[in-house]
C-alpha cells in the first residue's frame, strides 16, 4: 500500500505554493480551480511518482472542521 495524497491545510493557498515551491524545493504538479480555492498539489522532485501533498484552504468548510476537532482532539 502506499499513499499518493496527504493534505496540508494553509491559510493562503499562493503563499503556502511559494514557500513549498520556492523554499522547500518542491515542484508544482496541479493547480485546478475550484471556485473560490485550487485544488493545488506540489510533489517532491526526488519523491516517488504519485505522491503529492495538497495545498488546501483552511476557509475550505470541510477543512475548518477538520481543524476544530483536531484542535479538540489536543487539549
Amino acid at each position: 500500500m502506499q499513499i499518493h495524497l496527504a493534505a496540508v491545510t494553509v491559510d493562503d493557498q499562493e503563499k503556502a505554493l511559494q514557500f513549498y515551491t520556492n523554499v522547500l524545493g518542491f515542484e508544482k504538479e496541479k493547480d485546478i480551480p475550484m471556485g473560490a480555492y485550487r485544488w493545488l498539489t506540489v510533489r517532491a522532485p526526488e519523491g516517488l511518482p504519485g505522491v503529492e501533498l495538497v495545498l488546501e484552504p483552511m476557509g475550505f468548510a470541510p477543512a475548518a472542521v477538520y481543524q476544530v476537532a483536531r484542535s479538540k482532539a489536543a487539549s
